[in-house]
């Protein structure tokens, strides 16, 4: 298979997601992307994990990250007996895949197939982290020519010259709908709200869209309903971190408020992925708190007085009835009929990696 991100912007390139070489992992600081190309280096799994909950990568980033710091365990013990590196691994895969509560489940599917693309290698003889990194290329072609299949039926959505509004960095989502909408013609508008407090929709999305030749403007997070009555949108489109199989999605905070004005203004909500298994209902869902303090401020300057308090869940959950559809590589399902997708032979976006 080609190499499926090959056309798409910088940061949507493999090896500039994360990377494991030489017995270092690099990962792409998207904390200070695009007006700093910086690559952060971890020569510990620990530090993969850690470099996940600090979000240095975000969106769909840590799950490369995650597989390329399981190939940096294999590399810290290889010179152990096979037992004691399958052993070693199973700790590393627990550690990695919990780096952040909100993404476990879809975490352990990266992680378990990273291990069993590990216990394969060990059994032939082969270099266990090569055999990894090996896998997760795979992998990343599997799901992003995936990804293209749900693209398609996204862009069926869109006029031709018509504005799409996001929120936060679908990544390659993103970068699939604009490839699927240059070929196509279809010469669209893109509008990415800020999503502070990590600014993913300026920085990343933004920048995305830009580097593929599209017209992209950035608004702030209560811009929204004002700039859908006055400017016009037709699609509203995100990705999800979880979509459960009871059709709620839990995606980047902010992303209810949006779906809410929608629906209010009679523009169709259409978010992207694969349903869930692991998450029957909403409830099993762990919506991730984060440290208060990063909403006091925009991009390391302090903005509010001392003193002041700081709410930061990272993550919001959208209800079914607001959702216009979920967009998968089978096409595009009620949120209420999740179950289809499964019954008809599909695996999940990242099931087919194991």
């Amino acid at each position: 298979m080609e190499r499926q991100d090959k056309g798409l912007a910088f940061m949507l390139q493999y090896e500039n997601v994360a990377w494991y070489e030489n017995g270092k992992v690099r990962i792409l600081d998207r904390r200070v992307y695009p007006r700093i190309i910086n690559f952060v280096e971890c020569e510990h799994h620990i530090q993969v994990a850690q470099a996940i909950t600090d979000m240095v990568t975000q969106s769909a980033g840590p799950y490369t990250a995650a597989a390329m710091g399981m190939a940096l365990a294999a590399y810290e013990c290889r010179l152990k007996s096979e037992t004691e590196q399958i052993e070693y691994l199973e700790k590393a895969a627990y550690t990695i895949s919990h780096a952040r509560p909100t993404t476990v489940e879809r975490m352990k599917l990266i992680t378990g197939g990273c291990l069993a693309a590990a216990k394969k290698a060990l059994a032939a003889g082969e270099n266990t982290s090569e055999a990894i990194v090996a896998h997760t290329v795979r992998a990343n072609d599997m799901r992003y020519a995936k990804i293209g299949k749900i693209a398609e039926y996204l862009v069926d959505m869109f006029p031709n010259k018509g504005t799409v509004m996001t929120q936060c960095f679908g990544e390659t989502i993103v970068g699939q709908m604009l490839k699927v909408a240059r070929q196509r013609g279809k010469d669209i508008k893109v509008v990415c709200p800020e999503t502070r407090p990590y600014f993913q929709g300026a920085r990343l999305t933004a920048t995305v869209a830009r580097d593929m030749g599209f017209d992209v403007t950035v608004i702030t997070d209560n811009m929204p309903a004002w700039y859908m009555e006055k400017e016009g949108v037709d699609v509203f489109t995100c990705a999800a971190d979880a979509i459960c199989m009871d059709g709620w999605v839990v995606n980047k905070i902010g992303t209810r408020q949006i779906a809410i004005v929608a629906k209010y203004m009679g523009v169709p909500t259409f978010v992207t992925g694969a349903p869930d298994r692991g998450h029957e209902t909403i409830d099993t869902v762990s919506i991730e708190l984060r440290d208060g303090d990063f909403v006091l401020q925009a991009m390391g300057q302090k903005t509010a007085a001392d003193g002041v308090k700081g709410w930061y869940p990272s993550f919001d959950a959208t209800p079914p009835h607001l959702i216009s559809g979920i967009v998968t590589d089978l096409g595009i399902f009620s949120p209420y009929d999740l179950h289809r997708y499964f019954e008809l032979g599909a695996l999940g976006e990242y099931e087919m990696i194991l």
